[in-house]
């Protein structure tokens, strides 16, 4: 495909090496024709890089199959996933799974983005329900300060909560940014 094709969430093939478009702008120089200025992260190391490319210049466009899996469970640092429609399962070292195991339950459905059926990107819920293994008891009337205490979640996540939750509550965090969001009424 052409530069001038491209998309953000794209993802594209360059110098054999997958990348996400992250952002690009087009931009006039003085002279010269135009050119898209080109934020791309790298889907191998999740490193951003900065590519300049001609709008009639060509890129490749990487197809990415997204499959649903469910995370059954970690060993060391293995981690085993087990395709929702064929029930293949794979294993996923550290660095491939990523943050998936500070948030995940066994049982828990993913989306894994496959290329050449091999998996490049793993996508965690936007969100997941934790209980709260231990944590500060409540402390009366601290409901009126904004002092946060950490609480330990049952995957071993340390989280920063209100001082009114308890032991034993679950709560919902935001897996993208790591934070609490509300308590979950059962």
């Amino acid at each position: 495909m052409r530069a001038s094709e491209m998309k953000k969430g794209q993802t594209v093939k360059i110098d054999g090496n997958l990348y996400s478009i992250v952002d690009y702008q087009h931009v006039k120089l003085g002279k010269g024709g135009a050119v898209y200025q080109t934020k791309l992260k790298s889907l191998k190391d999740g490193n951003i890089r900065d590519i300049r490319l001609r709008a009639e210049e060509t890129i490749e466009d990487a197809y990415l199959d997204k499959r649903e899996y469910e995370y059954l469970y970690s060993a060391g640092s293995e981690h085993v996933l087990m395709d929702m429609e064929t029930y293949d399962q794979i294993t996923l070292d550290d660095v491939a799974f990523g943050e998936g195991p500070k948030y995940l339950k066994p049982n828990t459905k993913l989306q894994v983005s496959m290329y050449e059926d091999r998996p490049v990107v793993v996508t965690l819920p936007n969100t997941v329900d934790l209980e709260i293994t231990d944590t500060a008891p409540e402390i009366k009337g601290a409901t009126a300060t904004n002092q946060n205490k950490p609480a330990t979640l049952e995957t071993g996540l340390v989280v920063s909560v209100p001082p009114f939750i308890k032991l034993g509550e679950k709560i919902r965090v935001d897996t993208r940014t790591g934070e609490y969001m509300t308590r979950v009424k059962e």
